[in-house]
């Protein structure tokens, strides 16, 4: 209990999350038992040799340049990012993909995560008048990170998917339009989707893109794309696909997934009208943005250098990673039972689906963690929707696995899931006999 009363921005956001839970866990894990937790939860990159060494020398660099690192570090920014930076992305952003972008076009904020903080509380929430706009995700499970971002209360309304069976172990989600289209909400904010998605790896199709767009524009709403994991940096996308933007979308890309998370730049590529709202805000919240990231990536962005250590260390390290944790899966996970992993599409995640499954994935999750495993709970990501999904299943049936920790420790955490995943299956059992 609070020892003042709460506003609805503090309840909002001082209440049980699962981003908190999770980030919780994540700097638990690290702080304190370090040496023993097998972290397959969070999404924290792979500290990747080649990657790791690009940096160090970036860093260097910058200590090397006396009066270029006194400003990065003594030296405020404009709120909507350093003029340079914002420069060098959209001229990269134009040669790599073809668009017509100008240093207008581009945003900086204190990371992906406060981009859409921002974003989907300038769309959706109350309006003047009184009257309440929300956001559309038409197709869950999605990122755990918006679900609790609404100042007053939740901001989303949510489609489920078309689950695609592959196979004996495989699926795949699709955006089922017939149910977009026909649960629209009234008034509607923005249309928001993930790509590739966090927490299921889901890649949605160029096709499946393009008619969200068409969707959002033919309703006078913008089409938010989150592009963290995307292309074309860092380019952890394992599909054939089309980066893809137009004046009507707003596209986020984050410098976190190539292997800066700790300099919390974000940025937002949108009409500059949007952009200088998102700056507005970025001068309220917090005067001005992180100026390491931006200082650090400068040169790479400038030279396209970034677009190469995305295409030839970051996305094979991954698509490496996730063909030997599909493996272990597959030694580990019990062969007369009926799990499926979602298509390995992107990300740094595995989304394992264990149907029928006798206790809820929170409470696998709690077994897992009593014995030194952390995952993630599925239940987090199924937000936004209507009352009668309560006894849809396939909510509790999920849990997200992560593989950017190092080999030996997926080896061990994914030998345990499988144990764990058996005892679950095997008290169904002994429940049904003994009666």
């Amino acid at each position: 209990m609070s020892r003042y009363p709460k506003t609805l921005f503090a309840e909002s956001l001082t209440g049980h999350s699962g981003t908190l839970e999770l980030m919780d866990d994540l700097g638990a894990a690290l702080a304190l038992h370090r040496d023993r937790m097998r972290l397959l939860g969070g999404g924290n990159p792979a500290h990747i040799p080649a990657v790791q060494a690009v940096w160090r020398q970036a860093m260097a660099d910058l200590l090397a340049d006396g009066p270029r690192f006194d400003s990065v570090l003594a030296d405020y920014d404009q709120p909507a990012g350093n003029p340079r930076f914002r420069e060098a992305v959209a001229g990269y952003l134009n040669r790599e993909c073809g668009w017509k972008l100008t240093r207008e076009h581009i945003g900086v904020t204190s990371g992906g995560q406060t981009a859409f903080f921002l974003l989907l509380n300038r769309f959706a929430g109350t309006l003047p008048d009184g009257s309440r706009r929300r956001v559309l995700l038409p197709v869950v499970p999605e990122y755990i990170g918006y679900s609790d971002q609404g100042v007053a209360g939740s901001l989303f309304q949510s489609c489920r998917p078309r689950i695609d069976l592959l196979g004996d172990r495989e699926f795949k989600y699709h955006v089922d339009f017939e149910k977009v289209c026909g649960e629209f909400p009234d008034p509607v904010g923005a249309i928001t989707v993930s790509r590739p998605t966090n927490p299921s790896s889901n890649v949605l199709t160029d096709d499946e893109i393009r008619r969200l767009a068409a969707l959002a524009k033919q309703k006078g709403v913008p089409f938010i794309l989150d592009n963290a994991y995307g292309l074309p940096f860092p380019g952890v996308i394992f599909e054939d696909v089309t980066p893809i933007w137009t004046e009507d979308m707003i596209l986020t890309l984050s410098l976190s997934k190539i292997g800066l998370p700790g300099t919390r730049t974000g940025i937002v590529v949108a009409h500059p009208d949007i952009i200088r709202e998102v700056a507005a805000m970025n001068a309220i919240v917090g005067l001005a943005n992180n100026n390491l990231g931006q200082a650090l990536t400068l040169g790479m962005i400038e030279s396209g250098e970034i677009g190469r250590l995305s295409r030839e260390v970051v996305r094979p390290f991954y698509a490496g990673r996730a063909r030997f944790a599909i493996s272990l899966m597959h030694e580990n996970l019990p062969a007369d039972l009926p799990w499926r992993l979602h298509r390995s599409e992107g990300a740094f995640f595995l989304w394992l689906w264990l149907p029928g499954l006798p206790v809820s994935a929170r409470e696998l999750y709690q077994r897992l963690k009593a014995r030194d495993v952390i995952v993630v709970p599925g239940e987090h990501f199924f937000y936004g929707l209507d009352a009668g999904s309560d006894d849809w299943p396939h909510r509790r049936e999920c849990l997200r696995i992560s593989f950017g920790q190092p080999e030996t420790i997926l080896r061990q955490g994914i030998e345990i899931l499988g144990q764990e995943v058996r005892r679950a299956y095997s008290e169904k059992v002994r429940v049904s006999s003994d009666r």
